[in-house]
């Protein structure tokens, strides 16, 4: 271990005595990729320690995606086991033992290649019996293994597959609640996680097994597709982002808008449209700089970083945002993270000692794992680089199609957001009430409450992110389709004429607890705007003021939906 009293000109010299010889364990770090001479083999001096940090190793940078990795898994199977019993389990909205029955007829009746092909999840060897159980299982295993990696900053290519394997079991099951774009590109990402860890070793620096550049490379071409994916479909779609007018609508009509929202929405009219053209820059002229060099390689991961902080700041939208902060790390190398790590002790002064060895000329011996795994990585490159054509055919095409997979594994994915910007923010709000006859005179409707999508006038906006409420977000979309297209939102209302406690679980207020059940249920539709600050509803202690479009659908009762339910093969509200 390189000692922190060591005088900097020994250590200088020390290093100055670096080789440039190819030998197994640097092409392994390099894999003969190498951005400039200069910028890959240059020394920085570090004050704290007394030695210098060498640019272009990526030992610190392993560590710290693979801790950013296992958070997003933290959180997403954190969702997954507080929302799946709901949504997809046994009385789930849209049980995941139903669909996967539906896939093994329509494959044949069999669970074999062509059902694993066209739904690929480890649900199908599992017992039907208890789905509830199986889902909880898959998601409390996804966590304990993620909180390991997130807090020891180390992991194998075995926990980084297993991850992988279990997300892609829910995601592959999970219908609708499951077919955002960011459930994708975790995919992608914790695909490339794999190849960044040792095959057993759960050492956090083992030294035969150096951080591979083809692997910190396709980390830099994901973030690269994300953000010209992002750009490209912006320009193409909605004019209002040539006409620079989006960012007038954008936090007022985003799925589920925070507190900070409301005021980034009132900014200047100047401001917005900065934003749509900082937007533009940052999307389609700062991935560039990923190819241009050590530095401006950093600068497009610093730029990357703080917009996406800016995007959590200014709304709820999942964990999208941490998401695609994670590959932007891949930006930087060591000497630009050893600010994160502690000057004495643990990896930065292992990183320390592994420079000047390698300085020295002290290397390990080539050994057969090692030549096998250069191989492993070079086939990622080549399957990267394979998967990638559609991808760029698409990003490169009139006609470009966003969250879209090309391959049943969501290996390399297309990306975008936000092509298309709606002007207004329209919410269906659910009531219910307890009279007899809902035409009547004096008939009270009281109004539930979702956990996060706006409802009362007065409730301040919800802060979750990176946290995703699943049934919020959908409400949004079916909020500018009708019940028809949205059947789902029918089978919610069932439920709640039963006052189901699997579906309330869900909602944030339910105005007949503790009393009778609803005996009418109906969805009003409504136009929600921000107050504007100062204004009488303001002063009132309200963010949104609202007006009734119309019904959304009509009243129904529990003997009205049977049919509806029986002719869907739902099960009837209350009966089971």
């Amino acid at each position: 271990m390189a000692s922190s009293s060591e005088s900097p000109e020994s250590s200088e010299s020390f290093l100055r005595k670096r080789r440039g010889d190819p030998l197994v364990s640097d092409s392994l770090s390099h894999d003969s990729c190498s951005e400039t001479a200069q910028d890959e083999h240059s020394t920085k001096y570090d004050k704290k320690v007394g030695v210098s940090s060498q640019t272009g190793t990526y030992w610190l940078t392993r560590i710290l995606l693979l801790r950013a990795i296992a958070f997003i898994y933290f959180v997403a199977f954190t969702v997954a086991y507080n929302q799946n019993k709901q949504l997809i389990g046994e009385k789930g909205l849209m049980p995941c033992k139903d669909y996967l029955r539906s896939v093994k007829r329509y494959v044949g009746g069999k669970i074999g290649i062509a059902a694993l092909a066209y739904t690929p999840s480890v649900l199908w060897f599992m017992d039907w019996s208890d789905m509830d159980a199986n889902l909880d299982g898959i998601a409390l295993a996804g966590m304990a293994l993620s909180g390991f990696v997130l807090l020891m900053g180390r992991a194998n290519m075995i926990i980084m597959g297993i991850l992988w394997i279990l997300y892609h079991s829910i995601v592959n099951v999970g219908q609708l609640w499951y077919s955002f774009g960011w459930e994708s590109q975790l995919l992608e990402t914790g695909f490339l996680g794999i190849f960044l860890c040792p095959l057993w070793s759960l050492a956090q620096m083992p030294r035969r097994c150096p951080p591979s550049l083809i692997s910190i490379w396709t980390f830099r071409w994901l973030v690269v597709r994300i953000m010209l994916g992002a750009g490209l479909i912006k320009i193409r779609g909605d004019r209002c982002w040539t006409g620079l007018t989006c960012m007038d609508y954008h936090y007022e009509t985003q799925p589920v808008p925070n507190p900070m929202s409301y005021y980034m929405h009132h900014s200047p009219w100047w401001f917005h449209r900065f934003e749509t053209l900082s937007n533009h820059f940052i999307e389609l002229v700062v991935p560039f700089f990923t190819f241009m060099g050590r530095r401006m390689c950093m600068v497009n991961g610093v730029l990357q970083i703080l917009f996406q902080v800016v995007l959590i700041i200014s709304g709820n939208l999942s964990f999208l945002n941490w998401l695609t902060i994670v590959p932007s790390l891949a930006c930087f190398d060591d000497a630009a993270l050893a600010f994160l790590f502690r000057p004495s002790g643990g990896a930065r002064q292992t990183l320390l000692k592994i420079q000047m060895e390698e300085a020295a000329g002290h290397r390990p011996p080539a050994t057969k794992g090692m030549l096998i795994r250069r191989v492993l990585n070079v086939s990622l490159g080549i399957l990267i680089a394979y998967l990638s054509v559609p991808v760029v055919m698409n990003l490169l095409s009139s006609r470009q199609v966003m969250n879209t997979s090309f391959d049943p594994l969501r290996i390399v994915n297309t990306y975008g957001a936000f092509g298309s910007i709606t002007k207004e923010r329209t919410e269906v709000v659910f009531q219910g009430t307890l009279s007899v006859n809902h035409t009547g005179e004096g008939v009270v409707w009281e109004e539930y409450e979702f956990l996060c999508k706006p409802g009362a006038l007065d409730r301040r906006p919800c802060l979750i992110s990176p946290y995703h409420y699943r049934l919020d977000w959908l409400m949004w979309f079916a909020a500018f389709q009708t019940y028809e297209q949205s059947e789902w939102v029918i089978h919610i209302a069932g439920r709640l004429l039963a006052n189901d406690s699997t579906i309330l679980s869900l909602m944030g207020h339910n105005p007949f607890q503790d009393r009778e059940k609803p005996r009418w249920i109906r969805g009003e539709h409504f136009r929600y705007k921000f107050t504007r600050p100062g204004s009488s509803s303001a002063t009132q202690g309200k963010w949104w003021v609202r007006k009734r479009i119309g019904p959304y659908f009509p009243p129904v009762n529990l003997d009205g939906l049977r049919g509806y339910f029986q002719s869907r093969n739902w099960p009837l509200p209350g009966s089971r």
